[in-house]
């Protein structure tokens, strides 16, 4: 059984454009997803919409059995890392990775055993003392990305995660990722407008256009045999 399935979706904006156009895609489990294409092309609506916070108007979102488009974000089990790490400012980094566990009203000596335990995989276990002005921005990241895994999701949703740092830290947290995946497997969407994340990164790809996908498959299927002359022209920007 997939563990993502989206199902003809379709999103309108209040000005008539359309973002989403009949938009169909499935993930199975533990498998990381990149979304790639120009800006504007329906990349990140996606990713809102499966989190809910785009609300589509027609088609369905599944986790396993589960449809999920008619929950609010909070029921949808899903963690999300935006392109800032959009942390609690008053809290440490242990009470931002707390949080959310707090939340969902899990005891004590749990939070703190999941708490310590990421923050050892993710390699901030040096910070969770620190407030976030106190954190660099791929320290701050970390966290971030941390807090998103943290609940233990059934989707891990990226939106765009490195695309405020520096070049060199950008592929030093790459590296982390693809680690942090391979240690922790949860199913992966990946919005990125860097084609080479996604080759490093993505077990398959996903060019979007016009809100359209125009064509899925791995790394190697896309460079070897582009769909249309629009996913050649785009991979070839790499």
């Amino acid at each position: 059984m997939p563990a993502l399935s989206i199902q003809n979706a379709v999103k309108r904006f209040s000005n008539g454009a359309i973002a989403l156009d009949d938009v169909s895609l499935i993930l199975e489990t533990n498998e990381f997803l990149a979304i790639v294409g120009p800006s504007g092309s329906g990349k990140t609506t996606l990713l809102r919409a499966v989190a809910g916070l785009e609300q589509l108007d027609s088609g369905t979102i599944r986790l396993g059995e589960k449809a999920i488009d008619h929950l609010p974000p909070r029921d949808r089990n899903v963690g999300m890392v935006f392109q800032q790490p959009a942390l609690y400012p008053h809290l440490t980094v242990r009470k931002n990775l707390a949080f959310p566990l707090a939340m969902r009203k899990l005891n004590a000596d749990e939070i703190q055993g999941r708490v310590q335990k990421i923050a050892a995989q993710v390699g901030i276990d040096a910070l969770l003392d620190r407030r976030p002005h106190e954190l660099s921005g791929g320290e701050a990241q970390r966290v971030a990305l941390a807090r998103a895994v943290v609940r233990k999701p059934q989707c891990l949703l990226l939106d765009e995660p490195l695309s405020h740092l520096d070049a060199r830290l950008r592929l030093r947290l790459r590296s982390e990722l693809e680690s942090l995946h391979r240690a922790l497997p949860v199913t992966t969407l990946y919005v990125t407008h860097d084609q080479d994340e996604a080759f490093a990164l993505a077990d398959r790809i996903a060019v979007f256009s016009c809100g359209k996908i125009q064509q899925v498959g791995t790394p190697q299927e896309i460079i070897e045999r582009p769909a249309n002359e629009f996913v050649a022209e785009f991979i070839a920007r790499t």
